[in-house]
């Protein structure tokens, strides 16, 4: 405890805005703090860092809906790399961050300026960056993050992962009880790097805990804290609902300089806006929220102006339709990871095409797949000593019947590019609803290799036709695509959580029934051809399921805390305030307060 008090007593926030790096230039001052926050442009949104999921091809689309004048309005986080990885081996530095052609093979100079940039952190199209590492040793992480400092904004110690092969590796959020050690991280990048250092958390049992810790964080020398409103705990079918009442706590006891971001239950577009305003945090980080709609982070177009890439319905409800996104998708990875023209594509179909357009785009598709065939099919010769004459002028019929000797030839070596592994588990999340209706396509991508563009080329004509296909259906059926009653008022009540939201009570009423599970379901659903976000079962759910099993612990906590409640209904403590989810729950005699907070949140 000693030691701990001694880091939280460490030097001020004005102290360490003015400390300078043993290796920064005079002449370039490092920002910290609010400082450094604003130089970036003050950005609201920020798109996590997720472990092979927000790679360099990810975050581009994600910025591809952000109109120009608000580049600089989302921030944006690599995917978690492994520090002492990153450092020891130069194939594993190639393979999980390219800002350059010529690849990472000794530690670049800050101040130079190279001029083969290439991907990650270019500074012309991927900022504003930052990049995450894990770790548990101050030297490591020192040595891996000056690989990165000449092509980030700054960079960020992950203490939030609460998998368990951050358990296994002691990184990540087990990293929480251990201050002294956090406190080292941190303040080893903060004296020793030319750009500032960040750190994403987990809250801890209490607030006031949670707030010590926020401290450790601060004083150590972080720029920014992340702060997600979940414990270690929460995850898989746990997850349950970040605690936003535990930010809006730290926001009003930390200093009024600290630069805060919120981190979790933003399923979509308006759930930024709420989380701001309720949490105080200077900026809202979502995950995967934006892995199910990479447009969560945009202002939807205004009314008559959605064009072919937007579908809004009768009541106002709208998003990205899956088709769109899809094409955007394999644009950038065409433009900017193959480096190869983009195919020839007819405009995407909306109802009201006339029927001769509709025929002519459908004459013409298989002249389309034919052209990225060819596009592709010249990209692997390039990559390989195969005849381009044959590949490119051979008939289909010479190809598909080519010898399996030819075929080996002509074979793509495995690719090591993480923009292009991480495509086929990007486009699952994507089409999650599309795929549970149009098995075909499930299985199409299911056997798309990362290698292969052709085959997403075909999973993305698949996809197009059954758009189509949805779009005419619902013009004809609108009814069918109503949304069912979920639950009945019973069933609602027991699904429910219970929340004090500390106003009158319409405003408490209002807000409870904006917040609860089925609400949000109701809130987030569209038709199946539109980008969406996927709402978790509820944890009673997944128990009644078998999915979900309580510890020994657990149910030893559960049974103490009914006998507790037993014994204030007994005395007539509880009285007319025991909730209607409590009431339900009476039966078995067991509260389920103290369960996973029960909603059905991302992120």
């Amino acid at each position: 405890m000693a030691t701990t008090l001694g880091i939280v007593n460490g030097p001020s926030r004005l102290e360490r805005a003015e400390e300078c790096p043993s290796q920064q230039s005079a002449a370039r001052r490092k920002l910290t703090g609010r400082a450094f926050y604003e130089s970036l442009g003050s950005p609201k949104m920020i798109l996590a860092p997720m472990v092979d999921q927000s790679e360099f091809a990810w975050r581009m689309l994600t910025r591809s809906f952000m109109p120009p004048e608000s580049s600089r309005a989302l921030l944006a986080y690599t995917p978690m790399i492994h520090s002492r990885l990153f450092s020891e081996t130069v194939k594993f530095r190639n393979h999980n961050f390219q800002p350059t052609r010529s690849g990472l093979s000794s530690t670049p100079d800050p101040a130079a300026a190279d001029s083969d940039v290439y991907l990650d952190g270019n500074p012309a199209i991927d900022r504003p960056l930052f990049v995450q590492f894990c770790a548990n040793n101050p030297e490591e992480l020192l040595e891996a993050a000056k690989y990165v400092q000449p092509y980030c904004d700054a960079v960020d110690l992950n203490l939030g992962c609460p998998q368990g092969i951050a358990r296994k590796g002691h990184y990540g959020a087990f990293l929480q009880e251990d201050w002294k050690l956090i406190y080292e991280l941190i303040n080893k990048l903060h004296t020793n790097l030319n750009v500032p250092v960040t750190a994403k958390i987990r809250i801890l049992e209490t607030r006031e805990k949670t707030l010590e810790y926020a401290k450790v964080v601060l004083s150590a020398g972080a720029s920014v804290i992340t702060v997600h409103g979940r414990q270690r705990d929460q995850k898989g079918h746990k997850t349950g609902l970040a605690d936003w009442s535990v930010l809006r706590y730290l926001r009003e006891n930390l200093p009024a300089d600290t630069v805060m971001f919120a981190n979790g239950n933003i399923l979509q577009h308006e759930d930024i806006e709420k989380c701001l305003r309720e949490t105080g945090a200077d900026g809202v980080m979502s995950a995967e929220g934006n892995l199910n709609d990479p447009a969560i982070f945009a202002e939807a177009p205004p009314v008559g102006s959605e064009g072919r890439e937007y579908w809004r319905g009768p009541a106002g409800k709208g998003g990205y339709r899956m088709d769109a996104v899809f094409r955007r998708y394999m644009d950038i990875i065409y433009k900017y990871v193959l480096e190869i023209p983009l195919p020839q594509r007819n405009p995407l179909f909306v109802p009201s095409d006339s029927l001769a357009e509709a025929a002519s785009q459908s004459n013409n598709k298989m002249k389309e797949d034919a052209e990225g065939q060819r596009l592709v099919k010249r990209q692997k010769c390039d990559d390989t000593d195969c005849d381009p004459g044959a590949s490119l002028n051979g008939s289909a019929a010479e190809n598909q019947h080519a010898t399996r000797g030819d075929k080996q030839k002509r074979k793509q070596p495995r690719t090591t590019s993480p923009n292009l592994l991480s495509m086929q588990a990007h486009l699952f999340r994507l089409l999650r609803p599309l795929v549970a209706q149009h098995t075909n396509i499930r299985d199409a991508l299911a056997r798309s290799r990362a290698e292969d563009i052709a085959a997403f080329e075909h999973v993305l004509s698949l996809v197009e036709t059954v758009v189509k296909e949805g779009l005419l259906e619902y013009e004809s059926n609108p009814a069918k695509y109503e949304e069912p009653v979920l639950a009945e008022p019973t069933q609602l009540s027991a699904m429910e959580p219970q929340q004090s939201t500390g106003g009158d009570d319409d405003k408490g009423t209002k807000d409870h029934e904006e917040s609860s599970p089925l609400a949000k379901v109701r809130a987030c659903k569209r038709p199946w051809w539109v980008c969406q976000p996927y709402v978790r079962p509820l944890p009673v759910e997944a128990l009644q399921k078998g999915s979900l099993t309580l510890s020994s612990k657990e149910k030893r906590k559960l049974e103490m805390e009914a006998v507790s409640q037993r014994e204030e209904e007994r005395l007539g403590k509880s009285g007319e305030g025991i909730s209607a989810r409590e009431k339900i729950n009476e039966d078995d005699g067991m509260s389920r307060a103290e369960m996973p907070k029960q909603n059905m949140v991302c992120g």
